[in-house]
């Protein structure tokens, strides 16, 4: 068996158990999850996502430990979250999955959180439905960090999507291009039957009692008036 095709299998065998069928049960510890890796991030003191990026954000998307690796070809795979506005209330969330691979001199693997914002509704409409590379269509950058509105730099007001990582604690923005963002389609069957994901994020599901959390503290941290408190 020749090198690459060794190095295609192990990658495989790492893949496959990732994007494997999700149970309510795995929907409900994702959440969980999500909901942690924002309120730890945003309660670190100058490192959190700036407060006018998350006031202008009409969807949020936390992907928490999300595996980067590497053996010749690299990749990152992961599942989580994402919801949207609905005039001030953020929708019920729905399942995510994201992947994406390279060629090249590489060697290791680790676990990243990623939060990324979207500042309009279509940039994750794209992105779930065309099944596009972030970067590609739709214009993403490393997001600013610091509760100031000044962290919010031109370039990144520009951009459609803004992307962020937390690995060994450290925070920061990244670029993600290249990843592929998609449905989780076990995960939402799991948790909302036949409901389409767009309707979801249209505020037309009642929100899990295991989600009431994340939506409070999204809220806490993205509505003006509740961060002054």
């Amino acid at each position: 068996m020749s090198t690459r095709i060794l190095v295609v299998a192990l990658t495989i065998g790492l893949i496959v158990p990732a994007f494997a069928s999700s149970s309510r049960k795995d929907d409900m510890g994702r959440i969980q999850a999500a909901n942690q890796v924002f309120k730890q991030v945003m309660q670190t003191p100058d490192s959190g996502i700036p407060q006018e990026i998350l006031e202008g954000a009409q969807c949020i998307a936390i992907v928490p430990s999300q595996k980067n690796f590497a053996l010749g070809f690299g990749g990152t795979y992961g599942k989580g979250v994402a919801t949207c506005r609905n005039g001030r209330a953020w929708s019920a969330p729905i399942f995510i999955q994201v992947g994406g691979g390279s060629w090249g001199l590489q060697l290791g693997g680790q676990s990243t959180d990623v939060i990324m914002v979207f500042r309009t509704r279509q940039g994750l409409d794209s992105l779930l439905t065309n099944k596009v590379r972030i970067g590609g269509d739709v214009s993403a950058a490393a997001g600013p960090v610091g509760r100031q509105a000044s962290a919010a730099t031109d370039v990144g007001m520009r951009a459609e999507i803004l992307t962020y990582s937390r690995s060994r604690g450290a925070f920061a923005g990244i670029s993600l291009n290249g990843d592929v963002v998609q449905p989780d389609k076990t995960g939402n069957s799991a948790m909302y039957g036949s409901r389409r994901w767009q309707d979801v994020l249209a505020g037309h599901a009642v929100v899990p009692a295991s989600a009431r959390n994340l939506l409070a503290t999204l809220d806490h941290y993205s509505n003006s008036a509740s961060a002054r408190k």
